[in-house]
């Protein structure tokens, strides 16, 4: 696939998507260096693979002139450092969604897309080809135990599952085989503005389906039958076939949406002529990912819930997920909402939810802000404490990120499950949370 080794550099190297892309030019034997504001734990996995990364702000000095190529993050601004000092030298700079485009045209695609499911659906997909034989290599947005713990595996075959995100339309890089559709609702509306241009913007991604290719679709989302063409070859799931009381039963990730992603994991495993039981006793085996309804244990008998839930839909179904899991406990809720602009946009969407939550404490902590990704304006106009006075439940708090360790610690019994949410960093807290009670208990 490559000619040569090549010496690769990643700006941004600690996002989910672009981590795995690195591993897989490591996979490959390139040699990869990269650079990010913060470091991580996704960072600190990639320097144990022998990757050099810089930490801190982006300096020109991080990149070597020896590169061959860089990858950056879409998040990467233009004026970006390293950025200019590799077009000004004229080496070879694509962003992410570019290079994985390249891939997609190298491979028999299957691409994951939708509002919400995208990781969880192509894990699944993912875990049964591998169970199938059919060795794929896989690109996804969170980690797999299956696969060591890493958000990516290298195969030797043919077939190629990535997640394909909506964000600032990245999917239309992508050329796949094998769509999916998982839902589209109304997201990332600081680039989109509305849901017209959503649904506009995926008719134009589906185009992309390559000859011969199989548009794979959730039948039970009024959005995602409004961009149907007849000149695609369609096969719909949905909550009324058969299998959807047999997936009731046999998985272990809770909740109605996760039914859904495994009824596309089923219906793409038919597509490839995967036996049944095969397929089945695949799903049932799946024990979930990093920060998806992601359990962890600790002394005191309360379950620490980490999940990467950000859009009011998403919270929706995790909330109803847990409650159903467990009926007798008393359900707390920590979230730290994502992005200034979505939290403006989706504003009462998120009002909405958290007053009909399945909830008896809800501790709201300040918006996660995603550098490079917000207006002035819109941090002026929106802000959690907002958020918690609209909710306006006694048992809805807003507390600062750094206090809620001490609140728990005062407050829980042991008889509670508490859910750590959001996409930014507030997994961490759902680490300290175990990792804490694994010493003392809290009382």
């Amino acid at each position: 696939m490559f000619a040569k080794k090549l010496n690769v550099h990643f700006i941004g190297i600690g996002g989910i998507g672009v981590s795995a892309l690195a591993k897989y030019y490591i996979k490959k034997g390139h040699q990869v260096t990269g650079s990010d504001l913060v470091a991580s734990e996704i960072t600190d996995a990639l320097k144990k693979l022998g990757v050099k990364i810089y930490i801190g702000k982006h300096k020109t000095k991080n990149l070597s002139k020896d590169a061959d190529l860089v990858i950056y993050s879409p998040a990467v601004k233009p004026s970006n450092q390293e950025l200019l000092k590799a077009k000004g030298c004229g080496i070879n700079a694509l962003s992410y969604p570019e290079v994985l485009g390249d891939l997609t045209k190298q491979y028999f695609t299957i691409a994951v897309s939708g509002t919400h499911g995208k990781s969880t659906t192509a894990g699944m997909i993912g875990l049964l080809l591998t169970k199938a034989n059919l060795d794929p290599t896989v690109i996804v947005g969170t980690k797999l135990k299956e696969f060591g713990n890493s958000n990516c595996r290298v195969g030797k075959s043919k077939y190629l599952v990535i997640e394909a995100d909506e964000w600032q339309a990245s999917f239309l890089n992508y050329w796949p085989k094998i769509i999916v559709l998982t839902n589209i609702e109304a997201e990332h509306l600081d680039y989109y503005k509305n849901l017209r241009n959503v649904l506009k913007t995926y008719k134009e991604y589906i185009g992309h389906l390559q000859k011969g290719g199989v548009l794979i679709v959730n039948g039970d989302d009024k959005n995602i039958e409004k961009i149907l063409n007849v000149r695609h070859r369609i096969q719909k799931f949905s909550l009324e076939q058969k299998a959807t009381e047999k997936l009731r039963k046999i998985l272990k990730v809770p909740g109605e949406h996760n039914v859904y992603n495994a009824l596309a994991a089923l219906t793409v495993g038919k597509t490839l002529g995967i036996k049944d039981g095969t397929i089945f006793n695949v799903l049932s085996e799946y024990r979930g990912s990093w920060r998806r309804f992601e359990i962890k244990k600790s002394e005191i008998g309360t379950p620490i819930i980490s999940d990467y839930g950000h859009h009011p839909t998403e919270i929706k179904a995790t909330l109803i997920a847990t409650r159903e899991k467990y009926p007798r406990k008393e359900i707390w809720c920590v979230y730290q909402p994502h992005q200034y602009q979505r939290t403006f946009y989706l504003f009462k969407d998120f009002v909405k939810v958290f007053k009909e939550a399945p909830l008896d404490k809800l501790i709201i902590t300040d918006i996660y802000d995603v550098a490079g990704r917000e207006e002035k304006k819109i941090k002026e106009k929106v802000s959690s404490e907002k958020l918690v006075k609209k909710i306006n439940k006694s048992w809805a708090i807003y507390l600062p990120k750094d206090k809620i360790i001490d609140y728990l610690k005062q407050n829980l019994q042991g008889g509670e499950v508490v859910i750590i949410m959001g996409a930014g960093d507030i997994y961490k807290l759902a680490i300290h949370l175990t990792e804490r009670s694994k010493k003392k208990k809290i009382n």
